[in-house]
Parts: C-alpha cells; sequence; structure tokens
C-alpha cells in the first residue's frame, strides 16, 4: 500500500472505535510521536509522570495481565 491508502485505511478503522481505552491508547501513541527527543527528560518531568502513574494506580485505572490479553484478542479480531 501507498501512504495515502494507509491513512485512508487508518481513518476508516478510527470511525469504527467505539472502546474508549484503545482511543486513549491512540491518543497516548501520538503524544508520544511528538514528544520523542534525544534529549533525555528532566528530573521534574521524570517524577512528574511517575507522580501520575502512581495516582493512575491508586484510582484502580489499571488492567490485569489477563485483562490486557483479551482486550488485544479483541482488537486483533477486529
Amino acid at each position: 500500500m501507498n501512504l495515502e491508502a494507509d491513512l485512508k485505511w487508518i481513518h476508516q478503522e478510527l470511525d469504527k472505535v467505539k472502546d474508549p481505552a484503545f482511543i486513549e491508547a491512540i491518543k497516548n501513541m501520538f503524544k508520544y510521536r511528538s514528544h520523542v527527543s534525544t534529549e533525555r527528560i528532566s528530573l521534574e518531568q521524570y517524577n512528574d509522570e511517575i507522580d501520575a502513574s502512581i495516582a493512575q494506580i491508586e484510582t484502580g485505572k489499571t488492567y490485569t495481565h489477563q485483562e490486557m490479553d483479551d482486550r488485544i484478542k479483541q482488537w486483533a479480531k477486529q
């Protein structure tokens, strides 16, 4: 496929997605892509990211290994 065909296919597939967790994962990939750098992050940013992760764990915004395995299998079926 060429780039235009790939982009068209991606747009069509995204229009079908109804899973909020999957949408969040895609958003995070785009955010990550725009922040990828050869520079190291600051200690403050590192600590902020660790704090955010801990907050997600404490509020139950996590998945077990089995839950993620099940989700990935469901995504593969789509």
